[in-house]
């Protein structure tokens, strides 16, 4: 057994690596990623799913509905880490697995995976308490910036975390984005993973105080223009674990159930067959006796 292959079987035990060990995982995780596109490829069959948020066990749970990696393809829509109690080992077990079947899993960025946001929402108090320095947050943080920031599935499916941007028209516009940064307060890079769908003419303002609302005119006018039949992204809780939008030109798909253990949600991810044929496999929180971790733990009292 390779060390990589160890790593990978230490982490779904969710027992986080060595410091050293991470440094060397983010190294190679690097190289792969620096070769991916802002619009990264994606072939079907793939299973989408939406935001983890750190959820390590349920996202345990996720693997056993949709099938695990590399067996089944899949597109994470980013959000691996922040509010729950294991982002640590949540990322770098997605992060161990692009390393060992890069052309398996894609990992595209949301709006947590950014240094600001984590200072706030918990990852980087979790990588200070587990490691005694903020060294692994570092680590995980350069690699953020070097995640695909979209994909696009068989070239008619486009996958965001957040959504549209009035700047973007066309998909070369994304692809001239300088991605190598942490996510900016404003602009195209920052209402991709930032924007959300809602009962709009076109555009609005965003309550979340970044990226912009969009409605039903915007993504018909955005698919159109791009050839595209979908827009699938994640970003907003949604109750019954997935959310069509706008004649089903748009889906919004929710993979943490019961987010911040607390909401009773269940989640989905969205199975993509040869054709395109959209399939939702559904799951629940995991039960609590499979937690080495209580969620009887209090946790801050985020804002949504």
């Amino acid at each position: 057994m390779s060390d990589l292959d160890r790593q990978i079987e230490q982490l779904k035990r969710c027992q986080p690596l060595k410091e050293f060990e991470v440094k060397a995982l983010c190294l190679k995780a690097m190289e792969i990623l620096v070769e991916e596109s802002n619009v990264q490829r994606v072939d079907a069959p793939v299973v989408i799913c939406g935001d983890i948020h750190g959820q390590f066990y349920d996202m345990k749970e996720l693997f056993k509905v949709a099938g695990d990696s590399p067996k089944t393809n899949y597109l994470f829509l980013g959000d691996f880490v922040d509010r729950g109690f294991h982002s640590v080992e949540t990322f770098l077990l997605l992060l161990a697995l692009k390393v060992r079947y890069p052309d398996r899993i894609t990992l595209i960025r949301g709006n947590h995976e950014s240094r600001e946001i984590t200072l706030v929402y918990g990852f980087y108090d979790e990588c200070l308490r587990k490691y005694g320095s903020v060294n692994v947050w570092r680590y995980c943080t350069d690699i953020f910036d070097y995640l695909s920031i979209s994909a696009l599935v068989e070239n008619k499916i486009f996958c965001v975390h957040g959504g549209l941007s009035p700047t973007i028209t066309t998909l070369d516009q994304i692809w001239a984005i300088d991605r190598r940064q942490d996510v900016p307060h404003e602009g195209s890079m920052s209402d991709l993973l930032w924007s959300d769908p809602d009962d709009v003419a076109e555009w609005g303002v965003s309550p979340r105080g970044a990226g912009f609302v969009f409605g039903s005119s915007a993504v018909a006018s955005f698919n159109h223009t791009n050839n595209i039949s979908l827009i699938c992204r994640a970003h907003q809780l949604v109750m019954e674990g997935y959310k069509w939008m706008f004649n089903k030109q748009l889906v919004t798909i929710w993979s943490a159930p019961n987010y911040c253990y607390r909401c009773g949600n269940v989640a989905s991810v969205l199975e993509l067959n040869e054709n395109l044929e959209t399939k939702f496999h559904f799951f629940t929180a995991a039960p609590q006796d499979s937690r080495v971790t209580s969620a009887k733990k209090q946790l801050p009292d985020y804002f949504f």
